[in-house]
């Protein structure tokens, strides 16, 4: 897929990921079956922005930011990272990458070993990767405590006597102390309450201008999406079906299923768009568009064929005129939106 907009270098890029989970089924049934949490993704993150990755729950999302830093083994396609492709790295080499990707999860307590003090959980990556020396370390830690808002009082404590918001500050903390590239927020504020989430935002914020760092942005909030990112992807069955730059998702979108998303937004002035239906299963997804049994617009050309992820065309029929680079759907009639 081609970058658009300004040309930034591209961090990483992913093509034709796929992700299945088998099935545990009785001996009886000879038909192995899969989960498809993520079913064929390309897509380009550039450095020093913010892709958000949106879509309701189950789409596939989680799934995609996790095999994106190698915390889950891709069942088809390739990650590229700073050219290099992870799954051909040897054990050595993919430990020096490690540093350059962190991952901040959704429960930060459950992310954090109960019977360690933060102090120790601060230390334990600069350990593990021999980063300085003990008095570097102690140091390093420190700075770091201080960067994300808390004090060296919370060093001393256990992640269960943290709220929820020093909790996650220690998560941001411990995924900065390598000095990375990229950190993959994985729904990193939704679950905190609506203040503490404009806090913990304003902090990734200030921190991604001051160390340079590169986010993939995952939430089902639409809301936080449109106030951190500057490219989006919505997710749907676990495919993408759109990208853009922020512009172009929130003030253009192409694909039903976006609209209805946006719709969903305080003070869009948008009307209210109610989907009909269920989402489909994964383990069986829909032959041609996975969104024609829940989209208005739906004919026989979209329940037999499946869309491609394409450019579309500034007529806004997708296919044929003058492209916008940085703006693509999988829909084979984006104009009637």
């Amino acid at each position: 897929m081609e970058s658009g907009g300004r040309n930034n270098e591209t961090l990483v890029q992913v093509r034709g990921a796929r992700k299945y989970f088998p099935l545990r089924e009785n001996s009886l049934n000879l038909t192995r079956r899969y989960v498809k949490a993520v079913d064929g993704v390309d897509l380009d993150i550039h450095r020093g922005q913010t892709f958000g990755l949106v879509g309701e729950s189950g789409c596939g999302k989680s799934t995609l930011g996790r095999a994106l830093v190698a915390l889950l083994p891709l069942s088809e396609g390739k990650v590229f990272f700073e050219g290099k492709d992870l799954a051909a790295l040897g054990r050595k080499k993919m430990k020096e990458y490690r540093k350059k990707m962190q991952f901040i999860f959704q429960d930060s307590g459950a992310s954090m070993n109960p019977r360690q003090t933060i102090a120790n959980i601060l230390l334990e990556p600069l350990r593990v990767h021999h980063i300085g020396t003990k008095q570097g370390r102690i140091d390093r830690m420190k700075y770091l405590v201080g960067k994300v808002g808390l004090s060296d009082y919370h060093l001393s404590r256990y992640p269960h006597e943290l709220s929820g918001g020093q909790k996650q500050r220690v998560g941001i903390a411990r995924a900065l102390a390598l000095q990375p590239s990229l950190i993959v927020c994985d729904e990193a504020v939704s679950s905190l309450d609506v203040s503490i989430q404009a806090q913990v935002i304003n902090l990734l914020a200030d921190l991604q201008k001051e160390f340079s760092l590169t986010y993939l942005f995952i939430s089902h909030n639409l809301s936080v999406v449109h106030h951190v990112s500057n490219w989006v992807g919505v997710m749907y069955l676990g495919k993408l079906v759109e990208i853009g730059t922020h512009d172009d998702i929130f003030k253009r979108p192409a694909h039903f299923y976006t609209r209805a998303l946006l719709s969903a937004i305080p003070g869009t002035g948008m009307d209210r768009i109610v989907l009909m239906g269920d989402v489909p299963s994964p383990i069986d997804p829909p032959s041609g568009c996975r969104f024609h049994n829940r989209c208005p617009y739906c004919d026989s050309l979209c329940k037999t064929e499946e869309p491609k992820l394409e450019k579309l065309s500034l007529s806004g029929g997708g296919h044929a005129g003058n492209t916008i680079d940085s703006h693509y759907a999988a829909c084979h009639y984006p104009g009637r939106l």
